[in-house]
């Protein structure tokens, strides 16, 4: 009999479960507590009484993730992770330490189907769908590694979360529930290539998350040579997606620019940029882009992306530069994960 994965239980679900086993309702309350501190033997919760402990090792199991490799950059806080899951694939995640606190950057998938030519993760394809329990995992271990308390959670790691739907929405409710992890939304960014029926999904929802586009080019030309997403839902019906979502949430968007030399940093690139993105409430991302060794990409030097960034804010665009964390440790997704995977060297 497969076991049943607990920890991706919300408390009615978990009330209901309890019931099936004729157990009071204020148990589930207790053990959603347990599981959402980061305990992972259930013989550690030590107010649930020993039969049922009993019962739920029988038919229950607490997700985790075993670290494989542990990189501190030297020239940051950042911490980049690799992660073992129950059946040996690997997933990444990163901690940043910012002046408000401690960001989690997690994964959502183990590899991605989506095909970013500029991204290292999605190399290998798509191997599976991350439960929200090894999501919440990835936040828990970064947490007991570093004796920590995660403040805000960025879903940009490896896959893309509006492919995972169901699990990533699970995530969100399970990891600012009250009596868990207690993280609010409004603390929690979730990054898409642009899932059009993804985006419109998650609007009914109207979660007070950030939405980030990853955008990289205002040209359907160029975007579907970097994006093979905007081969079915393109700009246009990205942006007309974002607007509708915009109308429900009234939340500004955040849209990820990657700029790679002679791609996509012209000054053309850039007034369109501004013109297309006119009337909706949003913030530029723009990210010097990270060379990886399956592709030739560059970032462009300094003085253009600067002139880039200008560029946007004199059209009336809020635009700003990402500081570049762990850039010594392949902080990038899916760059470790490759590595490893190829049998390189490791790393510390």
């Amino acid at each position: 009999m497969e076991k049943i994965d607990i920890k991706s239980m919300e408390i009615d679900e978990l009330t209901s479960f309890l019931e099936t086993l004729g157990e009071p309702k204020f148990r589930a309350k207790q053990i959603f507590k347990w599981l959402h501190s980061g305990v992972t033997d259930f013989d550690k919760m030590s107010d649930i009484k020993i039969s049922l402990r009993e019962k739920l090792k029988e038919l229950c199991y607490i997700a985790d993730v075993e670290i494989i490799e542990r990189y501190k950059s030297r020239l940051d806080e950042t911490v980049k992770y690799l992660y073992k899951l129950y059946d040996g694939e690997l997933i990444e995640s990163v901690l940043m330490k910012y002046e408000h606190g401690y960001t989690v950057c997690i994964s959502t998938q183990v590899g991605c189907r989506m095909g970013c030519s500029f991204c290292a993760s999605g190399i290998n394809g798509l191997k599976r769908n991350l439960t929200a329990s090894e999501m919440l995992s990835q936040i828990m271990a970064a947490e007991r590694d570093n004796d920590i308390r995660v403040s805000n959670v960025v879903m940009m790691g490896m896959g893309e979360p509006l492919d995972n739907f169901d699990n990533s929405v699970k995530f969100l409710k399970l990891v600012s529930n009250d009596n868990g992890m207690n993280i609010g939304l409004r603390h929690i960014s979730l990054s898409t290539s642009g899932v059009v029926s993804g985006i419109k999904r998650l609007a009914e929802y109207n979660f007070p998350i950030t939405l980030s586009i990853s955008l990289h080019a205002p040209f359907n030309d160029i975007r579907s040579g970097m994006m093979k997403v905007n081969k079915k839902w393109n700009i246009e019906e990205l942006l007309s997606a974002c607007r509708e979502y915009q109308s429900v949430t009234t939340r500004r968007i955040s849209f990820e620019y990657a700029l790679i030399e002679g791609v996509n940093d012209s000054a053309e690139c850039a007034r369109e940029l501004a013109r297309i993105l006119k009337g909706i409430m949003c913030h530029v991302n723009l990210i010097p882009a990270n060379p990886v060794k399956e592709n030739t990409f560059k970032k462009p030097d300094k003085t253009k992306i600067i002139k880039f960034q200008k560029m946007l804010i004199d059209c009336g665009l809020n635009a700003t530069v990402r500081r570049t964390l762990g850039s010594d440790i392949d902080a990038s997704c899916g760059q470790l994960r490759s590595k490893f995977s190829k049998g390189g060297d490791t790393l510390c």
